[in-house]
């Protein structure tokens, strides 16, 4: 997934420069406003401002929305329009993350199991680890690693070669919520050293250390965002 230079897409709003993917960049754009709650839960979100802000016509707005839709990102109601998903609740937040600690520690040690040098550079590549002081828009960045984290763990359970559990959490769109709650550098700096451990476990095919990093990292993603609901 081709992710955009700040001056493709802004997230703290301007004009969009027209380019062959219009649309992906119209996408990344509104994302990162999401992201970053610049666009807050449950607000509404009107073609026409996006228009205006972007300098961009209604259809690649529309088929921006459409895919974030898809994402669970964005609610269309028939006869009213685009609104911002509503921010998760505590009850289902604790939910979430229950899943994934029944789920995702497994899923590493068996990814570890199965490990080998291409998807470990899959897996390095995603983890956002190479790429972590790019960048000066903490918002961009933001929003980029709330995707990459999404993806790296959706590849851990794609290696770990289980489609009902990765079709069972990527369903659930838990990524893109759970970043929503709480916009601050400490959240991707601190997953990103996570990531580090979890990879270092991967190359040493090691599935008890796999296993052990993985909860480790949920277990203080958790912690790092109950203080949302405070």
């Amino acid at each position: 997934m081709n992710l955009p230079s700040v001056d493709e897409a802004n997230p703290a709003g301007g004009r969009i420069q027209r380019s062959s993917s219009l649309v992906e960049d119209v996408y990344e754009a509104v994302f990162a406003q999401l992201m970053s709650l610049k666009i807050a839960p449950g607000s509404r979100i009107t073609v026409d401002s996006l228009v205006k802000e972007f300098n961009v016509s209604h259809t690649p707005i529309r088929e921006a929305l459409g895919r974030l839709e898809g994402e669970g990102l964005v609610l269309k109601t028939h006869l009213i329009g685009y609104r911002a998903a509503p921010q998760i609740t505590k009850r289902r937040f604790d939910e979430l993350y229950e899943l994934r600690l029944l789920l995702e520690p497994h899923g590493a040690a068996k990814a570890a199991v199965l490990m080998d040098e291409a998807k470990l550079a899959q897996l390095q590549k995603s983890a956002g680890v190479m790429a972590r002081r790019e960048g000066k828009d903490e918002r961009l960045r933001y929003s980029n690693f709330a995707r990459q984290d999404a993806i790296f763990h959706d590849k851990v359970m794609e290696f770990a070669n289980n489609e009902l559990v990765r079709e069972t959490l990527a369903h659930q769109h838990t990524h893109f919520h759970i970043f929503r709650l709480m916009f601050h550098s400490r959240v991707t700096e601190e997953a990103l050293d996570e990531h580090e451990a979890i990879l270092a476990a991967f190359a040493a095919a090691d599935p008890a250390a796999a296993e052990q990093a993985m909860r480790r990292h949920i277990e203080h993603s958790r912690d790092r965002l109950l203080l949302a609901f405070d």
